[in-house]
């Protein structure tokens, strides 16, 4: 068995070869096109049939490389870069470099033997893009609505619509009223920044339909948790990006930053906040939190019981979130096969 650690990088890759003992076979820097891809390949070949493809786990960058051998029929795993750190730390080498880099990808594959394989996108991916559009549109119509504000405040300090409320019919009519028939630069600044923001608004509400249709063929057992509604849902599912890479719900729940640190020596034991992990998931969880710290008798009675036995508001809520990590590990590999029964594309979404 030869394994192959790959350092990605947006313009080249760099693969190195080693044996089972992780003595280095060769290294080889390739573009990044498909067909720098094939020549990458045919250069693996020359060391054996059976081959393992180490590659650093940097998603946008490593794609391509990824579905053209698996294409190819080659077998992947992603190796975390904290993994890779550790192995050039204990490396004889000094500094860092590409081959450096690929050197301690393959070794960390080769002294980790339970890393995450690679296959090719599916549907979460999708969900995932049309999430992070989503937010970066919601994200530009704050900044629009922002200055809008300003210009509004110039023109009349006493027209002050109320926080989020531009992006209702009623007040957005108001301010479109305020505006019309008005002179100068201020005025006209405003009424483009107003249009602006309704053309936003009506993109993101077409988004929103979008993927609560998408989700709500993806993720059943998702959307039954209480306080997850399709937009929590659909960030899960698009942040998780596979729930079988997870081995355990212990593995998701340090992926998602619920899993309490240990730092206690001596008697008495202690853990702290984990500041760890995926922040985009962590805040899913602590949304469904909070909404079920409101309204859900269940959750209601497992925070009383926290804060009876000693812990603070804010420690309650924390082992809740690690509590709904679970929940959420197994409505998730529930959906997982459900969809793995009956495929679901975007397009059949659409």
């Amino acid at each position: 068995m030869v394994i192959f650690g790959v350092d990605t990088h947006k313009r080249n890759h760099t693969a190195v070869a080693i044996d089972e003992r992780g003595h280095e076979l060769g290294s080889h820097t390739t573009g990044t096109t498909s067909a720098d891809h094939l020549r990458l390949l045919v250069w693996a070949r020359r060391f054996g049939e059976h081959r393992t493809w180490a590659v650093e786990n940097c998603r946008q960058l490593s794609r391509r490389l990824e579905a053209d051998l698996l294409t190819a029929g080659e077998q992947i795993v992603r190796v975390p870069p904290k993994l890779m750190a550790h192995c050039r730390t204990a490396a004889r080498t000094y500094g860092k470099s590409d081959p450096i880099d690929a050197l301690a990808a393959a070794r960390a594959a080769l002294r980790e033997p339970d890393l995450p394989t690679a296959h090719l996108d599916d549907a979460s991916r999708d969900v995932r893009l049309l999430m992070d559009h989503r937010d970066d549109l919601v994200a530009e119509r704050t900044r629009v609505i922002n200055r809008l504000r300003w210009h509004l405040h110039e023109l009349d300090p006493a027209l002050d619509p109320p926080a989020r409320s531009l992006t209702q019919p009623k007040h957005v009519c108001t301010v479109s009223a305020f505006l019309d028939g008005r002179i100068g630069i201020v005025a006209r600044l405003a009424r483009q920044l107003l249009t602006l923001c309704q053309e936003l608004t009506t993109i993101i509400r077409e988004l929103e339909a979008e993927i609560t249709a998408l989700i709500s063929r993806l993720a059943w057992a998702l959307l039954e948790i209480p306080g997850c509604g399709a937009l929590t849902a659909a960030k899960i599912l698009g942040e998780t990006a596979g729930i079988a890479r997870f081995n355990s719900k212990r593995a998701y729940a340090r992926h998602n930053g619920t899993a309490p640190l240990p730092v206690w020596s001596g008697n008495r034991e202690r853990h702290r906040l984990s500041r760890m992990g995926n922040r985009q998931l962590n805040v899913a969880l602590h949304r469904i939190a909070i909404t079920q710290a409101h309204y859900h008798p269940e959750a209601r009675a497992h925070l009383q019981r926290r804060r009876d036995a000693g812990d603070t508001s804010t420690e309650a809520i924390r082992a809740l979130k690690r509590r709904l990590s679970d929940v959420v590990y197994r409505a998730l590999r529930r959906d997982a096969n459900l969809v793995a029964e009956q495929p679901v594309h975007l397009a059949a979404a659409a």
